[in-house]
């Protein structure tokens, strides 16, 4: 990458009149004077995007952002950091710096891991500039974000991952093979390696595919005097992968008291499209649930008393609604749809969750999903839930808010640095001596499944509603029976 970092003002003094730097030159250069008074109206996005220029100018290039940046951290390049991008995205809007190949590989390198926005004391809103940016960077260019990816990557991301069925059904052969054995033999053989490298790499992501539940009946009774009445979001990608994680949430709602609806009709969240900068399909996601949960007709809607999600990624994804479908005839159903969606531990820990009874001895770890932590600003009740487990011993992960490498699609569409990234969560949980490692999203469980797996590292990979469910049933689970 020949992008050279530019030099960023850190006063807000300097906050209308910054100086000029290239983005592509061998050293940073300044003309000394204030921006030109760029020749429209910065909402209207002329030389850009349509995107609020006052959220541009929140940022006041203080640096506070950078130690959280995973890309920065890796890099130690400032275009790489969330000032720095904010500083070229700013440029591109007032015409003073051309959208080149270097630009756009600054931007497309950041994993939209809102890591940026917890830890900035200005309140910048980093996620509402990243993703107009990129949905316009597609449009100048169709297809660009996914343009490492082969043609069989692309039909898989866009139209076998986002549909539950269509994901059970490809991934059958898979399960055959991990099941008979088949799997285990093409790695020693070596006959894995006629794979092509794309699909390898995919297989590799794999986890330890369990059984499928099925079809859980569409309500399931609570246990107990009724305490709540919610609904179960399956997801698509998350349900195909992780079953047994659905299954478990599903039965730990029970067990607090709460009538449980799946809805039949319920689709993927939109999350796959939306970060590919095709927002028309995911809004039609997000249409097609705004209607299968209800929230399109609103006396109904108020039998519900919160959707819930096991899966970072589409929790933050449906809590975005409203601001996906702002300016559309649907807006106002989307935010009352959006308006009681909970990530189970946070609807567990307002509800008051039951205390669990059966042991498990473990020592055990917590990595923040990034859009659990950073995005929705999840952080203590997933660990409330755990150090509520009787026998459990949860050990503080060190670099725990920084991102996986995982974020949605970004491990196939920059394998370099989320291998990187992989590596460094593996190297911290190493650092624990762990024999569980708990995280609430799928993406982060294949990721980090994944790394543990090349290091050679025998460590149970779960949600924590897993571990939950573990100890309200006392089912331990495979990799815990052979002893502490």
């Amino acid at each position: 990458m020949a992008a050279t970092t530019p030099k960023l003002a850190d006063s807000e003094a300097q906050r209308t009149a910054l100086p000029i730097y290239s983005a592509n030159v061998d050293a940073p250069t300044a003309t000394g004077g204030p921006l030109p008074a760029p020749p429209h109206n910065h909402s209207c996005g002329s030389h850009g995007p349509n995107i609020d220029y006052e959220l541009v100018l929140d940022c006041v290039h203080c640096g506070l952002c950078t130690a959280s940046c995973p890309t920065y951290v890796e890099t130690s390049n400032e275009a790489d950091s969330p000032r720095g991008r904010i500083y070229l995205m700013r440029q591109v809007i007032d015409g003073t710096l051309e959208l080149d190949n270097d630009v756009k590989q600054h931007l497309d390198l950041c994993l939209n891991c809102r890591a940026c926005e917890t830890a900035c004391p200005s309140g910048v809103q980093y996620g509402k500039l990243i993703e107009p940016f990129r949905v316009y960077m597609n449009e100048k260019e169709p297809g660009r974000q996914t343009a490492s990816l082969n043609a069989l990557q692309k039909f898989l991301l866009f139209n076998v991952f986002p549909y539950r069925w269509r994901n059970r059904i490809a991934l059958a052969p898979a399960r055959l093979m991990q099941w008979t054995g088949l799997d285990w033999l093409t790695e020693k053989t070596g006959l894995t390696k006629l794979i092509p490298t794309s699909l390898r790499n995919m297989k590799s992501m794999l986890p330890e595919l369990k059984p499928h539940y099925g079809n859980l009946p569409e309500v399931l009774e609570p246990i107990g005097p009724r305490r709540a009445r919610v609904a179960l979001f399956l997801g698509c990608v998350a349900d195909s992968l992780y079953p047994e994680t659905n299954y478990a949430t599903a039965k730990v709602l029970q067990a607090n008291g709460c009538e449980v609806w799946i809805p039949r009709s319920q689709g993927c969240c939109g999350a796959l499209h939306y970060h590919a900068a095709e927002e028309e399909i995911a809004k039609g996601f997000a249409a097609a649930n705004c209607e299968a949960f209800g929230a399109t007709d609103a006396e109904r809607f108020k039998n519900v008393d919160a959707i819930i999600t096991n899966a970072a990624g589409c929790g933050f994804q449906l809590k975005d609604y409203a601001h996906m479908m702002h300016g559309t005839d649907q807006a106002e159903v989307a935010a009352r749809f959006q308006s009681k969606v909970r990530d189970i531990s946070e609807f567990l820990m307002e509800l008051g969750p039951v205390k669990p009874k059966h042991e498990l001895k473990v020592r055990a770890t917590y990595h923040d999903a990034c859009h659990l932590r950073h995005a929705q600003q999840i952080f203590k009740q997933p660990r409330q839930l755990l150090e509520m487990i009787p026998g459990l011993e949860l050990i503080p992960l060190p670099e725990s808010e920084l991102c996986c490498g995982a974020a949605g699609s970004y491990n196939l569409t920059q394998p370099e640095m989320a291998a990187r990234l992989g590596d460094r969560k593996v190297e911290n949980i190493k650092s624990t001596k762990a024999r569980a490692m708990f995280t609430g999203n799928v993406g982060c469980l294949m990721q980090i499944t994944r790394h543990l797996k090349a290091a050679g590292q025998n460590v149970w990979a779960a949600h924590p509603v897993d571990a939950l469910w573990a100890s309200y049933s006392g089912e331990l689970p495979p990799q815990l029976t052979a002893g502490g």
